[in-house]
C-alpha cells in the first residue's frame, strides 16, 4: 500500500504570516512509518520526495504516484535510502542488498523495480529521499565505515556531533541527491549551529534516535525572521533554499539530511552568525 501527498513551494514573505498550524501543515512530515505501507511526500522544492517504508507482514514495492506520471518510480529519478530500524532487505531489479541499522543504499535512474522487506528479527524502517536525475549510476550500498566522517562542534556549546556523509559525491557518483547522517554526542543538543542557508539547494531533515517523551525544536525561516516547529521521533521537515535549518533537542538524537539542487559542493553555504539570528 502506498500513501502519497503533495507540498507546494512557498514565498518567504508569505511564510512570515503563517500560524503554527500553517507551518506544521506545509513543512512538517509525520506518520512516515505505518505497518505495510509506503508513505511518499512530493515537494515542489527541487521536486524532492521524502518517504518512509515499513514492511511488516509483506514485501512493499515502490510504485510511481500520480504526481510522477511515469511507468516506474525511478524512470527519471534517483533514490537514497537509510535504514533507521533493525536489519532489512531491499531488492533493486533482482539485486539484493541487506541493510543493517544506519546503513545506506543508493539506487540510480532507470531501475524498474524496488522492493522493501523486513528482516528475520525486529523491524526495519526505511527512510528515503528521491530527486530528479539525468544520468544512470549503479546501485551501491554504503556502510558507516565507508562514509566520509567529519567531527564538528564543541561540548561547551552543546553541539558536538559526528557527520557521516553517506550518499555524497566524495563517496559515490549521483546526479544531484546527497544524503548523510549526523549523530549528536551525549549531552549535546544543538545541530547545524552556527546556522546557514544555501540558495542553490533545498534540504530535508529527518529526526530519529530521540528518547521517548523528548522533542526537537526545529528552526526554519529567513535568518532575520525565524520560526520553529516542535518535532517528535521519526518526523521529517522540509527546508526551503531561503531558510535556515537548525534545531535543539531536549536530549541528544540523530538526524538524516538530504539535499537536492544545482550545486553538490557540501561547503557551498551562506553562514549566519549565531548572534545575528532574529
Amino acid at each position: 500500500m502506498t500513501k502519497s501527498e503533495f507540498r507546494y513551494a512557498h514565498h518567504p514573505e508569505d511564510v512570515k504570516k503563517y500560524t503554527t498550524e500553517d507551518l506544521r501543515r506545509e513543512f512538517l512530515i509525520h506518520d512516515l512509518f505505518n505497518e505495510d505501507q509506503i508513505k511518499i511526500t512530493y515537494s515542489m522544492y527541487d521536486r524532492m520526495i521524502v518517504g518512509g517504508a515499513m514492511p511488516v507482514k509483506t514485501a512493499l514495492k515502490l510504485e510511481p504516484t500520480d504526481d510522477l506520471k511515469a511507468e516506474h518510480f525511478l524512470d527519471r529519478r534517483e533514490l537514497g535510502i537509510i535504514n533507521v530500524g533493525t536489519a532489512g532487505k531491499i531488492t533493486a531489479d533482482g539485486e539484493v542488498f541487506e541493510l543493517n541499522h544506519k546503513e545506506a543504499l543508493y539506487i540510480g535512474k532507470g531501475t524498474k523495480e524496488v522492493i522493501f522487506e523486513n528482516g528475520a528479527e525486529g523491524q526495519a524502517l526505511f527512510y528515503f529521499n528521491s530527486a530528479p536525475a539525468h544520468h544512470a549510476y549503479p546501485a551501491r550500498k554504503i556502510t558507516k565505515n565507508e562514509a566520509e566522517v567529519v567531527e564538528l562542534g564543541e561540548t561547551k556549546y552543546a553541539n558536538r556531533r559526528t557527520i557521516n556523509k553517506l550518499i555524497v559525491n566524495s563517496v559515490l557518483k549521483t546526479c544531484q541527491l546527497q544524503m548523510g547522517m549526523t549523530e549528536l554526542h551525549e549531552g549535546s543538543v544543538w545541530n547545524t549551529m552556527p546556522s546557514h542557508t544555501h540558495t542553490r539547494r533545498m534540504e530535508a531533515y529527518f529526526y530519529f534516535d530521540l528518547e521517548e517523551g523528548q522533542a526537537v525544536s526545529h528552526f526554519l525561516g529567513q535568518p532575520h525572521e525565524t520560526r520553529h516547529l516542535f518535532m517528535k521521533n521519526n518526523e521529517a521537515v522540509l527546508s526551503p533554499e531561503w531558510s535556515i535549518h537548525s534545531g535543539v533537542g531536549t536530549s541528544s538524537y540523530t538526524f538524516i539530511w538530504g539535499m537536492a539542487g544545482e550545486n553538490m559542493d557540501y561547503g557551498d553555504m551562506d553562514a549566519v552568525k549565531t548572534n545575528e539570528l532574529k
